[in-house]
């Protein structure tokens, strides 16, 4: 054990060191404000559950960036969780697949009330290039109510921080 502690000793640190991160001034402004909304209406944290009704996991690719080293949605006060049942807002992903219709649904029925949806994408807004056909439902607003749509394809991070924000700062 000693003759590991001296070659840890000799040898030193080998990895690089952690890079600072530069923090952009809209993300900033943003959450804090996003922050002041949660620590009031929600006591400190809104949880969020993302559902893929059949997207191309464009937007899902978006909505990983806001855990991320650079957005870290969490120090904001938003955490998503793995079961509706400890949800206060769906965010959905995609033109609704046929297969995914009755899941999409009961998901919905399971978030406690109060809940908010918000789709996200032009596909879960309005169907993108899928529309309503045999395999497609088309828009989220076609099978369950929607209270937000965040259009793009795919929309950014900031983008989807600006929509989370104006679902409680200007409700409509």
């Amino acid at each position: 054990m000693l003759r590991l502690y001296g070659k840890i000793f000799r040898t030193g640190m080998l990895t690089e060191r952690v890079p600072t991160v530069p923090r952009e001034e809209a993300v900033e402004r943003e959450g804090a404000r996003l922050k002041a909304v949660i620590d009031k209406r929600f006591r400190g944290s809104l949880a969020i559950r993302q559902v893929d009704a059949g997207s191309c996991n464009g937007c899902e690719l978006e909505i990983h960036a806001l855990n991320n080293v650079y957005y870290n949605v969490e120090r904001f006060g938003v955490h998503f969780v793995a079961s509706p049942r400890h949800a206060d807002i769906l965010l959905v992903t995609g033109p609704v697949s046929r297969h995914m219709e009755a899941a999409l649904k009961r998901t919905y029925e399971a978030t406690p009330d109060p809940k908010w949806v918000i789709a996200v994408g032009d596909c879960g807004v309005c169907g993108g290039e899928f529309g309503v056909s045999y395999a497609s439902c088309g828009a989220v607003s076609e099978v369950i109510p929607v209270d937000l749509a965040i259009p793009g394809c795919p929309p950014t991070p900031l983008d989807l921080l600006r929509g989370l924000l104006s679902l409680f700062v200007n409700p409509k």
